[in-house]
């Protein structure tokens, strides 16, 4: 009886403290997507802000944009064409000279038409929470309107919003990429560690 009794207790500790995990990481993600998800707008229904801010993703050894990042500067040429900030702020990972986001980024816009001096580089945008703390307090957005793919967007707004930026958001995805499953686990995650900094 002892034993069983022994067993009995473990058992309920162990799913006591499964439920408080899932419940420490469930509750802070629920509320991240649940506060941004009206921000997300379609493109023709984002407003005027000072500032389009694109967030880097990966680059190919050649120096060209990953497929996620390409549409992510397409989505962001497309709003500074329609007129929705006459800046654009592209944010990215450039910790070391052979690896560039934020070069390859403004080169891409430039190949398009947009002006060297509507392009502004943050060439420390190591992480979501850092281009938009940077945005806030290095380049002085009030206002962004934040491109990326719809998985990444909650979690950005909620960001920049908790920081004091007014964002809306444009999801810039278009394929269907391998190994999403793997972003969305790491996304779930990063929510619940921005949740609990902020």
């Amino acid at each position: 009886m002892k034993r069983i009794r022994k067993r009995t207790t473990v058992l309920i500790i162990l799913a006591a403290a499964i439920l408080l995990c899932a419940a420490a990481a469930g509750i802070p993600n629920a509320a991240v997507i649940l506060s941004a998800k009206n921000d997300i707008r379609l493109p023709s229904d984002a407003p005027s802000a000072d500032c389009i801010l694109i967030l880097g993703a990966g680059v190919r050894p050649d120096g060209s944009p990953s497929r996620m990042l390409q549409e992510r500067l397409d989505m962001g040429y497309r709003l500074y064409a329609e007129g929705k900030a006459d800046k654009i702020l592209c944010s990215g990972d450039h910790g070391q000279a052979e690896y560039d986001e934020v070069g390859t980024m403004k080169r891409y816009l430039m190949e398009k038409g947009v002006p060297d001096s509507a392009v502004f580089m943050d060439h420390a945008g190591f992480s979501t929470y850092d281009s938009l703390y940077r945005a806030k307090y290095i380049f002085e957005c009030k206002s962004a309107v934040v491109v990326t793919q719809r998985y990444h967007l909650y979690r950005a707004l909620y960001v920049g919003n908790a920081l004091g930026i007014s964002c809306t958001g444009v999801d810039a995805q278009e394929a269907v990429y391998r190994g999403q499953a793997v972003r969305d686990l790491r996304e779930a995650a990063a929510r619940t560690k921005d949740f609990y900094k902020l």
